[in-house]
């Protein structure tokens, strides 16, 4: 088993805690593999710097995609702008081309094995969790192995045409990374926290109805602190949301961020008390441990019967903006109507999240190495 085994770490920084564990497990269950991540931009390769040091892995390489970006990096891992993707596969290609095995956690790369004769075996893990993750692009038929939290998402795959011998139930791989940004949040005083985090796409969101009035519900209110970090690509989508959050966050009971690495390590699902949101799959991570929380709905969807908003029957539902400080304040009351309700839901859609995911998505590469 020489490997190299290669890691895509190409896009988004939200991708890096679903897929650096298993780097980990890799350097520590098969330590005579070559290991070789890839990235694209120098905020990608100070973070994984950093961390493999401790690994103290001399056949592990960090290596610079082409089209290689360098931007402006603070060290807190803020997502950067990255390079246009496809070409920079495109230039990747002759790279891959002589590795055995290929390891990322999202869909455009295995555009690679569906249009090219790529003799790599690619492993692709799920990112998202939950019961809005794409699963029929034909894109996941090219994978030689999918890596899936759950039962659950393996027999969703399946019905969407992905042979059920190249799916693999590992548990939830993010439950293994240990780099998280933040233990505590720096608030003046001490109260419950909530987290808000609303969904970046329109069409699942409810930032563009009531985003606002949110906000400035909960900056106006003096019962709870406040985390407001939404999905990484909101600001893309919702370009005033920078100034509305500047103002938010100036007060001190109100913490917000929009590209820092906390938003996407796990960090603040933590640290909350009260989850506010709408679709997001972050509502999953944070019933990983079952506690309050609620969903903001502005279309009076018809909800009950649609698979696809099976989180919303782990809280309220709020249909009137008047109704978010309220329910607020009555969900650690309600809470035992729903705890059963969290559990079972975050056991269906993570599996086991004990950490031992990264181990079996390994082994899963191993056995790709072997043939």
């Amino acid at each position: 088993m020489k490997g190299p085994v290669a890691f895509l770490f190409l896009g988004e920084t939200l991708l890096i805690p679903h897929l650096y564990p298993i780097v980990e497990a890799l350097s520590e269950i098969a330590p005579d593999v070559a290991i070789d991540l890839w990235v694209g931009t120098s905020v990608h390769e100070n973070l994984l710097t950093r961390w493999t040091a401790d690994l103290n892995n001399p056949r592990l390489r960090i290596r610079r995609a082409p089209g290689f970006r360098t931007v402006a990096d603070d060290g807190a891992g803020r997502n950067p702008p990255l390079p246009a993707k496809l070409p920079m596969l495109a230039r990747l290609a002759p790279y891959l081309w002589r590795v055995p095995v290929v390891v990322s956690a999202e869909q455009t790369s295995l555009w690679l094995p569906r249009v090219l004769p790529i003799r790599a075996r690619f492993v692709n893990t799920f990112h998202g969790a939950g019961s809005m993750t794409n699963r029929d692009d034909p894109r996941r038929r090219a994978a030689w192995r999918t890596l899936v939290a759950s039962k659950r998402e393996r027999d969703a795959l399946a019905e969407n045409g992905v042979a059920a011998e190249r799916i693999a139930v590992t548990g939830y791989v993010k439950a293994a990374f240990r780099q998280r940004t933040h233990t505590q949040l720096p608030f003046a005083d001490r109260r419950p926290v909530v987290l808000y985090a609303p969904h970046w796409q329109r069409h699942r969101s409810s930032w563009w109805a009531w985003g606002r009035q949110a906000v400035e519900q909960l900056a106006a209110q003096d019962r709870y602190n406040v985390i407001i970090a939404p999905h990484q690509r909101l600001a893309e989508k919702a370009p005033e949301l920078r100034d509305l959050l500047k103002t938010a966050g100036a007060l001190p009971h109100v913490h917000t961020d929009l590209d820092g690495f906390a938003m996407v390590d796990g960090s603040y699902t933590a640290a909350a008390d009260i989850y506010l949101g709408d679709t997001s799959s972050q509502v999953i991570e944070f019933l990983m441990q079952p506690r309050p929380c609620m969903f903001l709905d502005p279309r009076g969807t018809t909800w009950q019967s649609d698979p696809s908003y099976a989180m919303w029957a782990c809280g309220e539902v709020v249909t009137t903006p008047d109704r978010i400080i309220p329910a607020l304040i009555e969900a650690p009351v309600r809470h035992a109507t729903f705890r059963a309700a969290q559990t079972a839901f975050a056991t269906s859609s993570l599996g086991d999240t004990s950490g031992a995911a990264a181990g079996r998505a390994a082994a899963e590469i191993v056995a790709a190495l072997r043939g």
